[in-house]
């Protein structure tokens, strides 16, 4: 279909039962707002532009939404003030919208709708007829309801507040999500009252006018009731959360990853896969993370914006964060317990880092170690080199970071500062306890101590009793 595409989000909503300062579009499902879900979804469709109606926290929601680059379809806010309704609300984006397209109206607070099925309601809409997402609900309470004639046609949708028992009885649902020819939609706006419970001006009400116009009103009806759920609590959020997380779990193990609890799972960005991944229980993955074929991830892990090459493994309770410059760790890297990899931190393969140890913005060649106890900043070291417990690179004078230097094949002993700029060179050894203020030569022993006392008869000193 060549048909334009004109996508209208309503956003305008205050969520009072949210209980929250935060506009209700702006809450958050795996780490990114409900209503960027939702663009998210809109930018799959290739559409023209998208719309979005802005009212409570209106320039809260504009900047949170604002884009620096121009990808994607156009990107409009409009605002309804007041808030007089769903149909006003749509109202507000009439005169940005060319007569040419089809319509769909989403809301910035049902996050979960599939790029596919809105896809299927644009087909059944076709320019010409007016179409419906529907579902039925073994308990619908609280949604609007699809009326059928006898001969099964669409006539009208009656709202929870307006409904009679009879009406009220009806399992099929309007999800809210609606598309129409522009031209139409835009001649229905004009008519609608609000001669209803709420005094509200009703979206819809289109249904009623499309039938009086001789217009084919057509449903679209799917079983996923995930798809249409939206979010007016923190409890709807939460459940929200766990389908989300549930259903990326399942393509994850259908795509070959093993889960040892898929109920423990958090994806909050993008991860990929590759063969034979294992990861254990409570692990979180924000950003966008690579995992190479035969990694292995440990409980309680936190990876950010990294990637992970094959055969590496995270211990359990690792934190990696990436932030902007990523993190990379190498093929067949053993990496923590409690390990911390901060931005920048480049490693080699078969590197270890072990407990306790935290890296940021240091390159690590092939088969160094830092086993125990040390901070790695602003550092390039070597292969084969060895970073004793207790080792620190003192990288900041106050003002400026400043790069400490080690070469291939250092051994640096336990409880070493290394005081930058400095460069240790190839085959170097430094003995425990050094504090590092000048560069050390290639093989060679570099040791600097305070010679070792003993006071004979020394005593400590006793608190006196008052």
């Amino acid at each position: 279909m060549n048909t334009p595409l004109d996508i209208v989000i309503m956003a305008a909503g205050k969520g009072t039962r949210m209980k929250s300062a935060i506009p209700k579009v702006l809450q958050q499902l795996a780490h990114q707002p409900l209503v960027q879900h939702v663009l998210d979804t809109a930018a799959q469709l290739q559409a023209r532009q998208v719309v979005v109606v802005t009212g409570h926290g209106a320039e809260q929601v504009e900047a949170a939404l604002a884009r620096p680059d121009a990808t994607g379809p156009r990107r409009l806010f409009v605002r309804q003030m007041p808030q007089l309704g769903t149909a006003h609300a749509v109202q507000q984006a009439v005169p940005v919208l060319g007569d040419d397209g089809i319509v769909v109206v989403l809301s910035g607070d049902v996050p979960l709708t599939e790029a596919a099925t809105i896809e299927a309601l644009v087909q059944a809409c076709a320019g010409e007829r007016l179409a419906l997402l529907t579902l039925r609900m073994q308990d619908p309470f609280g949604y609007g309801r699809i009326l059928r004639d006898a001969q099964g046609h669409v006539t009208r949708i009656v709202e929870q507040k307006d409904g009679t028992p009879e009406e009220l009885a009806t399992q099929e649902i309007y999800s809210g999500i609606m598309a129409a020819p522009a031209r139409l939609l835009k001649d229905w706006l004009t008519r609608i009252d609000n001669h209803n419970a709420q005094q509200e001006y009703y979206l819809t009400d289109v249904v009623r006018l499309a039938v009086a116009d001789g217009v084919p009103v057509v449903a679209h009806q799917i079983d996923d009731a995930v798809q249409v759920a939206g979010v007016n609590s923190p409890q709807q959020l939460a459940a929200l959360e766990r389908a989300f997380q549930q259903r990326t779990a399942d393509r994850l193990m259908q795509a070959g990853v093993r889960l040892r609890d898929p109920a423990r799972l958090d994806v909050r960005g993008a991860l990929t896969c590759g063969q034979d991944v294992e990861i254990d229980i409570n692990c979180i993955f924000e950003g966008t993370v690579t995992l190479g074929n035969r990694v292995r991830i440990g409980a309680h892990c936190v990876l950010a914006n990294c990637t992970v090459a094959d055969d590496a493994v995270i211990h359990p309770f690792t934190h990696v964060d990436g932030e902007k410059l990523g993190v990379e760790i190498g093929a067949g890297d053993l990496i923590g317990p409690f390990a911390r990899l901060r931005p920048g931190a480049r490693l080699g393969r078969e590197v270890h880092i072990g407990n306790f140890v935290e890296v940021k913005k240091s390159k690590i060649a092939a088969q160094s170690k830092a086993n125990h106890l040390a901070y790695i900043g602003d550092a390039e070291i070597g292969q084969r080199v060895n970073v004793g417990a207790g080792t620190i690179t003192c990288n900041y004078d106050g003002a400026n970071k400043h790069l400490t230097v080690i070469e291939d094949d250092v051994f640096i002993g336990s409880d070493t500062q290394l005081v930058a700029p400095v460069r240790v060179g190839r085959g170097a050894t430094l003995g425990a306890g050094t504090t590092l203020t000048k560069d050390a030569p290639p093989d060679a022993l570099t040791v600097s101590r305070a010679k070792q006392m003993t006071l004979p008869g020394w005593a400590r000193p006793q608190k006196v009793k008052k």
